[in-house]
């Protein structure tokens, strides 16, 4: 018997097709799990200062690790999450991950030290990246159009629990204090793991299958990764930096935690998704771009938190449209496991983002930080601009 041959990018585990029942339920988890990191994410750097014994500039040093550093062990980590998954279950070590992850928060929530802090940060860095496991589960339905659809869905539930996230996770640690608001976001995520475990079912299809993958040039991969590289860190560099931000524009300290949600509720630009019904997909990158480094230089200007909301939301405006065109673009012509290398991007700039904006925070001013980040974002225009191949070369 000739066996069949799977459709090209397909992910296929051991010999079987395999499709996945429970869509919904797996975007809803995302949701959650978007949510929990969001809520816990924008509480951080004032529970940093509220146990710190050292000076407010060494202080903001230890922010930005302690704030950035599980991405950089994620990164590094991430593809050996990725190939357990590949090689088994999904379904199962995508659980495993939101739980870990659970236990990561309540660990950060017994923290008494920066360093204790610092240390269970690193290790909910080897927990891994759930997210990237979402993809590849909504990679092995037999459908390519469903996978598409499905892609999709899982970003707009990883950018409306970006979105609320920040907003409650503030109100929480202003009401029940910073460890109550990560316990509360552990049990957020053992609700998202419980999505998944009993809603979602991997289903193998009888019958030898033969999977070629298809193989993206490198400079397209390069490209690609920089371009999230450098956008993403556009956006993830505020959380960390914006105690020191939200005070220089007169903010009295008890309105802090409560404020630093509503700026970062600023992300809510889900419209502009849309964007690329208007231009073909290579001018709206370039435009999308150079907006965003305008944006962010832009943010120098404003002298209350009104004005700077404003500003920060028509930035991310610029910014949110980004990830998911390169990640559409990728799905299409380089398959699944080309999806880690540019989430891995995403991932990789929650670490840079932190780490360059108290480092530059530290010695100069808030107006040489969001100079630093549009040139950031300036150097990839050329990257943006380029043209790719209309197909991508198959594995023979």
């Amino acid at each position: 018997m000739i066996p069949r041959v799977a459709s090209p990018g397909r992910l296929a585990a051991g010999v079987a097709l395999v499709s996945t029942r429970g869509a919904g339920s797996l975007t809803v988890s995302m949701f959650l799990g978007s949510f929990a990191w969001a809520f816990v994410f924008i509480s951080l750097p004032f529970f940093v200062r509220e146990i710190s014994p050292i000076d407010p500039q060494a202080t903001l040093r230890w922010t930005g690790w302690i704030v950035g550093v599980t991405s950089l062990v994620t990164v590094i980590t991430g593809p050996a999450w990725g190939r357990l998954a590949a090689t088994g279950d999904p379904k199962r070590y995508y659980v495993l991950i939101q739980l870990l992850q659970g236990l990561g928060f309540l660990g950060m929530a017994a923290s008494r030290s920066l360093l204790e802090l610092l240390g269970s940060r690193i290790v909910l860095g080897f927990m891994g990246a759930a997210s990237t496991l979402a993809f590849m589960i909504a990679g092995r339905d037999k459908d390519r159009h469903a996978v598409q659809r499905q892609v999709a869905a899982i970003q707009t539930a990883m950018t409306i629990g970006q979105i609320l996230g920040p907003l409650g996770g503030a109100m929480a640690a202003a009401r029940l204090g910073f460890r109550a608001s990560f316990v509360v976001g552990a049990v957020i995520l053992l609700g998202s793991a419980a999505f998944v475990h009993w809603g979602v079912d991997i289903v193998g299809q009888e019958g030898p299958t033969m999977t070629v993958p298809r193989r993206a040039r490198g400079v397209d991969l390069v490209a690609a990764f920089s371009i999230v590289l450098a956008t993403s860190t556009q956006m993830f560099f505020l959380a960390s930096v914006l105690p020191q931000i939200l005070a220089d524009l007169g903010v009295p300290e008890g309105s802090l935690v409560e404020l630093s949600g509503l700026v970062i509720f600023a992300l809510g630009a889900l419209a502009t998704p849309h964007l690329v019904t208007l231009w073909p997909e290579r001018r709206l990158m370039g435009i999308l771009v150079v907006a965003a480094a305008a944006g962010v230089a832009l943010l120098a200007w404003p002298r209350s938190v009104g004005a700077y909301t404003v500003v920060r939301f028509l930035q991310v405006l610029c910014v949110a449209p980004i990830f998911p065109l390169v990640v559409g673009r990728t799905v299409q012509r380089a398959g699944g496991g080309a999806i880690g290398i540019v989430n891995s991007a995403r991932i990789g700039a929650s670490f840079v983002g932190p780490i360059l904006a108290t480092s530059v925070l530290a010695s100069s001013s808030p107006a040489v930080l969001y100079g630093v980040l549009a040139v950031l974002g300036l150097s990839c225009l050329p990257l943006a601009l380029r043209r790719e191949p209309a197909s991508f070369s198959t594995a023979a």
